[in-house]
């Protein structure tokens, strides 16, 4: 078998990736991100349908109404629908003649079960709430790897991957102004976890030619990442396959969220191969020091 040589593109790929955070970190200092609802406040309508509405025709009944940025979505049933819609006031008199609007264009036997405002210190508790998961997240496997592997390079390595894909995530929904919500919180939650799983199958092959050699050379790195690339490789394609039908089929509701997973899929495998793999390297892992 052809031995792909992975690790003479380290260098590359530590440059690359420096500029990548650096231009993601901007964007995210530069408060870029198309904050949604639930960060920025608004109005919150659950309303209860005697039948299961047709939840594409409510969608065009509300922008026929002009009432801005909104989220429409089933609630516990089918005819259960939670309607959150975008603060663009703060007098309650705009408020108020937006959610009549609503009220207009929806039919007149339905039971409102309730009509809330979310203020924008509820969503400045939910991004505080969103970053500390985040963290924590990062936090945990880090310690995981690190007593798994038994080398605090190895988990130096997952965090350092697992903060570049995060942080690239971040960029990509800045960039793309993709609505940033709850749902964007659990694409980086599910990212880093498809991440973390790449790089555990790598490593555990590194750990495995380990017993062959009392450190990690280039070359066990570069033999290592080559055993597992063809799982790695179909992995990758299957969950993009699925990903892929989902963006074409899922509706407008899971497009943000599946247009994250499929940047963190392709992000997350090449930050397992490229950047927390090398790592161990740059670090000096050794059995007999570890």
């Amino acid at each position: 078998m052809k031995i792909i040589n992975f690790y003479k593109y380290r260098i590359t790929a530590f440059i690359f990736s420096f500029f990548l955070i650096l231009f993601s970190l901007f964007l995210f200092i530069k408060d870029n991100l198309n904050l949604g609802i639930d960060f920025k406040g608004g109005i919150l309508i659950e309303a209860n349908f005697t039948t299961p509405p047709n939840l594409s025709d409510l969608r065009e009944k509300l922008i026929g109404v002009s009432v801005g940025n909104f989220e429409i979505q089933e609630f516990g049933s089918p005819e259960n629908i939670l309607i959150r819609i975008e603060k663009n006031s703060e007098k309650k008199e705009k408020q108020n003649a937006l959610i009549n609007n609503v009220k207009n264009v929806l039919p007149s036997d339905i039971d409102y079960r309730r009509i809330e405002f979310v203020g924008p210190k509820v969503g400045k508790e939910l991004q505080i709430m969103g970053i500390k998961a985040v963290l924590f997240s990062l936090i945990a496997m880090f310690i995981y790897i690190w007593f798994r592997f038994s080398g605090w390079q190895f988990g130096l390595g997952a965090l350092v991957a697992l903060f570049h894909d995060v942080i690239s995530t971040i960029g990509f929904f800045s960039l793309s102004q993709i609505e940033f919500n709850l749902a964007s919180i659990a694409a980086i939650l599910t990212i880093a976890g498809y991440s973390i799983n790449d790089t555990v199958v790598v490593f555990d092959r590194i750990r495995e030619n380990l017993t062959k050699s009392e450190s990690v050379a280039p070359n066990l790195l570069n033999i290592s990442i080559n055993q597992t690339l063809s799982r790695t490789i179909m992995t990758s394609l299957t969950t993009l396959l699925a990903l892929s039908a989902l963006f074409i089929f899922g509706g407008e509701v899971v497009k943000g969220f599946v247009s994250a997973m499929i940047w963190g899929v392709l992000i997350g495998t090449y930050s397992s191969i490229f950047i927390a793999s090398p790592i161990i390297i740059l670090f000096g892992f050794s059995k007999s020091k570890d």
